[in-house]
């Protein structure tokens, strides 16, 4: 479909009301995508809900090449999307939902672009968290593009913490290693070199990117940074747990929802 900004803005926010996905767009610049995206943050806030901080998405290269891009994305965390480590959550808030594990960021002071260097970006963590991003699309059967994902807020639908956080002196968080599992078998293994090489990569990237934007991040802000695994559809009924090498477990427990609106992908 072909609109202008507003529009496509209206469609994501209806998507959100009715949990019936919407088509695909066509010929939104990646300027115009973020438009959207951010039409839609300035609606969630003039309704009084507050960002968090920032998840950055497309950092794997498999990911990168099925799109045909050379860069990530990101998106924003708002305060209704977190969810307490193991405490259940209703699947059914959902319209096709997908689990990625990760390696959350917390900062201890604000981080302004651009000019970011891996220095300064990490010298602003405070601590990292073990995390699961619940990402979902707005856009039908996840057929979606660069700028689909960017409109649709980085395809951005939740975040549970693991609730230890663990300073990031003396951690190789490009080695630190995952074990990824549905309801106790572990389904998936990957590392934290999957995230553009080492996930502090992204959290410069991201800083470097709203700095031109003119957005600062600000200390106590969550950075998501990317899955260090391939992500997997969940369903009502299942707990998804991952546990990172000296970083402890995190679980999303689905176990007491209800079925997701627009089912898995």
């Amino acid at each position: 479909m072909t609109m202008d900004t507003h529009q496509a803005a209206d469609l994501l926010l209806g998507a959100y009301a009715t949990g019936v996905p919407v088509d695909p767009f066509q010929d939104l610049t990646l300027e115009q995508a973020y438009a959207v995206q951010l039409a839609q943050v300035e609606r969630w806030q003039r309704d009084g809900r507050t960002v968090k901080g920032h998840k950055v998405g497309l950092t794997s290269a498999a990911m990168r090449r099925q799109l045909g891009v050379d860069r990530p994305d990101y998106g924003h965390l708002l305060d209704t999307m977190f969810h307490l480590d193991a405490a259940p959550i209703d699947a059914g808030a959902f319209l096709q939902p997908r689990i990625e594990p990760e390696i959350a960021f917390v900062l201890r002071r604000d981080l302004a672009g651009p000019g970011v260097t891996a220095a300064a970006a990490a010298a602003a963590v405070d601590f990292v968290l073990p995390a699961l991003e619940i990402i979902d699309s707005r856009i039908r059967d996840w057929k979606i593009t660069l700028t689909d994902t960017v409109a649709d807020n980085a395809s951005c639908g939740g975040v549970v913490l693991g609730s230890t956080p663990t300073p990031p002196h003396g951690l190789d968080l490009a080695l630190t290693g995952c074990l990824l599992s549905v309801d106790g078998r572990i389904t998936d293994t990957g590392a934290g070199g999957a995230v553009l090489g080492h996930p502090l990569n992204a959290l410069v990237w991201l800083a470097n990117t709203l700095g031109e934007r003119g957005v600062v991040l600000r200390a106590g802000d969550v950075v998501l940074p990317g899955s260090v695994t391939a992500a997997i559809p969940v369903a009502p009924g299942q707990a998804v747990t991952a546990a990172f090498a000296g970083l402890g477990s995190v679980t999303a427990d689905f176990s007491g929802g209800t079925a997701s609106r627009g089912g898995t992908a």
